[in-house]
């Protein structure tokens, strides 16, 4: 064999090697996260009584699996902590961290906790009950390794979505982060902003752009209102506006990067570790940032980020640009839809199991 045909097929078998390996890495980590979820969410419906275990349990296929919303409302899925003693809600946190990393689970906890900031805020006059045990668990299914189940945790400015199958985390999305108010103003907790990282790296990166590529990156000078994708169930790609990661300096790579791994940072490390590998299989090139609003601190804004895989809106336009909501959707992953449909294209299953 020639030489350079020999070393094309070394160099050949490393890139097949190397592809499998982190196949595998990402497998052993969706298998060990699901585990620690399984058991957390056993666990936690051990210590309910039949009463709670019928709020908070449902059949894989329920509607209720893929129903999510992000805004004050009187009824949600699930059983919430309000209708728990104290070592069950000690439980059902316990659940919620095994979704989550240290920072995502400090960052959920703090959001509960901003219901009595807005109750003293809004006064006897508020719209809403601003309470934080008014979040909910849901259950889809049996937890466990040999087939399909799901599980939420939602609640105003937070709904959180996991689907497992067959022992195996397929899904983590949609995963949506908000904060009213986005920096607290008066009180004992003056000056907390729960999701700094959010709103600071975002305008780190816009500023860093010279004027050529901010005329770019900057699709419109005024913000929307929401994000875009609301709580749709299904979303396909926003209009690829903005900057291109492949169009940006060194420097700004790097704001880039800080900025997407606020997002990665919220997932369990092994779950982060496994997106970043997916994220750069896909193209780190075809990410776009794309910014709507004015760029100075306390101008109403928006942005997104937005890949082949993934989408993720920002956006603090309500109360003043007091006010913000975050999210990471997937176009092919959320509440694990289309990924299901191949598994079972490759796995037969029965299809009358809930």
């Amino acid at each position: 064999m020639k030489p350079l045909r020999l070393i094309a097929l070394i160099l050949s078998c490393l890139m097949i090697t190397l592809v499998i390996g982190h196949s595998l890495v990402g497998t052993i980590a969706k298998m060990r996260a699901a585990a620690a979820m399984a058991d957390s969410a056993n666990k936690f419906l051990a210590s309910l009584n039949a009463d709670q275990k019928a709020k908070a349990q449902f059949g894989f296929d329920s509607d209720k699996r893929t129903e999510w919303f992000f805004v004050p409302r009187n009824e949600r899925k699930g059983l919430p902590l309000k209708e728990m003693n104290e070592a069950q809600r000690k439980l059902a946190m316990e659940f919620l961290r095994s979704g989550l990393s240290a920072a995502g689970y400090q960052k959920a906890t703090s959001i509960i906790s901003l219901e009595n900031v807005l109750r003293e805020i809004e006064g006897p006059k508020r719209t809403w009950p601003r309470d934080p045990e008014l979040y909910h668990v849901g259950i889809y299914g049996t937890p466990g390794a040999k087939d399909r189940w799901a599980w939420s945790f939602e609640g105003h400015h937070m709904s959180l979505n996991f689907t497992v199958v067959k022992g195996e985390l397929i899904s983590n999305s949609p995963a949506f982060f908000g904060t009213n108010p986005a920096e607290v103003r008066v009180g004992d907790r003056k000056g907390l902003r729960v999701l700094a990282g959010e709103e600071d790296k975002g305008r780190a990166l816009v500023t860093a752009l010279d004027d050529k590529q901010k005329a770019i990156a900057i699709y419109d000078q005024k913000a929307p209102g929401d994000i875009l994708t609301v709580n749709k169930l299904k979303i396909d790609p926003l209009k690829p506006d903005g900057i291109a990661f492949a169009q940006l300096n060194k420097q700004q790579k790097e704001l880039f990067n800080q900025l997407l791994e606020v997002y990665l940072g919220r997932m369990l490390d092994d779950v982060a570790t496994e997106r970043r590998a997916k994220l750069k299989g896909a193209g780190m090139d075809k990410i776009y940032f794309a910014w709507a609003g004015g760029i100075n601190k306390g101008d109403l804004h928006y942005y997104r980020l937005q890949g082949p895989t993934f989408l993720v809106e920002y956006d603090n336009t309500q109360n003043d640009g007091n006010h913000i909501h975050s999210v990471w959707r997937d176009f092919n992953g959320d509440f694990g839809a289309d990924l299901l449909r191949e598994h079972y294209k490759a796995s037969p299953h029965d299809s009358t199991k809930k």
